[in-house]
């Protein structure tokens, strides 16, 4: 069945406070409510319909996609008793499957994407190339990255720091479960305290788990503010595109 063509509303320029802006989704986003693994065609598509909803604003918008709905690669590597380069690869091709599916279902709503790795699987996506992904982000389509950053031992929270620099994208949004940055694991935690803000410097002291350290060192030397947020509440990413304040947000004092 052919998809349907792009829609028009979806072609105008941003009237966002931010031009460019780079999503990073985990890949238990994914999955299952339950069991957070495989692909849920209900969960891809309220993401899918999420991403249109902020995209009509105008903003270029690309897309960072974790694998752990598949495998964790440290954690397997453990488990499972293999090097954990191989168990990273496996991560990296877990990835790739969770962005082919969004570029499926965005592509069924009528919102024009590319999926573009780090790894060589022709076959199915393109190679990234960073002065393609801005022509692609031109020409109005979501820029869906894969594979991390192709090596092994890096985290796809350092993929998104560096793509969302080589981007020179506005803002790096991480998704998460929970509405911001919490003092303790609010969970376990009835006395956690949730930040509104927070500067690079105090997230990495206080050891508060926004991203891993590579990830967020790279964002405080590249001036790239990053917003935690609850991407389930419905809404979430336009509001926050449009520049509503929600979750919390580490900038440069």
């Amino acid at each position: 069945m052919p998809h349907p063509a792009p829609s028009p509303e979806l072609d105008r320029p941003s009237a966002t406070p931010y031009h460019r802006v780079l999503l990073k989704l985990s890949g238990e986003a994914f999955g299952s409510a339950a069991t957070g693994g495989g692909i849920e065609p209900a969960e891809l598509y309220q993401i899918a319909a999420e991403i249109k909803d902020a995209f009509v604003t105008g903003v270029q918008l690309a897309v960072v996609v974790g694998g752990g709905n598949f495998v964790r690669g440290a954690k397997f590597a453990k488990a499972a008793h293999i090097h954990q380069a191989v168990a990273d690869q496996m991560g990296m091709l877990a990835t790739v499957m969770n962005g082919l599916a969004l570029k499926e279902a965005l592509l069924h709503i009528g919102v024009d994407s590319r999926v573009m790795t780090a790894i060589d699987v022709r076959a199915v996506a393109e190679p990234f190339v960073r002065g393609r992904a801005l022509r692609h982000m031109e020409k109005r389509r979501v820029v869906i990255l894969v594979a991390g950053t192709g090596n092994p031992f890096c985290t796809t929270d350092t993929c998104a720091a560096l793509r969302a620099t080589e981007l020179e994208c506005d803002l790096l949004m991480k998704a998460t479960k929970v509405d911001g940055i919490y003092s303790a694991d609010p969970k376990k935690d009835p006395t956690a305290v949730r930040f509104d803000a927070l500067t690079f410097q105090q997230a990495i002291s206080k050891g508060l788990g926004v991203m891993d350290m590579t990830a967020l060192a790279m964002c405080q030397e590249n001036n790239v503010p990053v917003l935690v947020f609850d991407f389930k509440a419905s809404g979430n990413i336009r509001k926050a595109i449009e520049g509503e304040s929600l979750g919390t947000l580490v900038s440069p004092p």
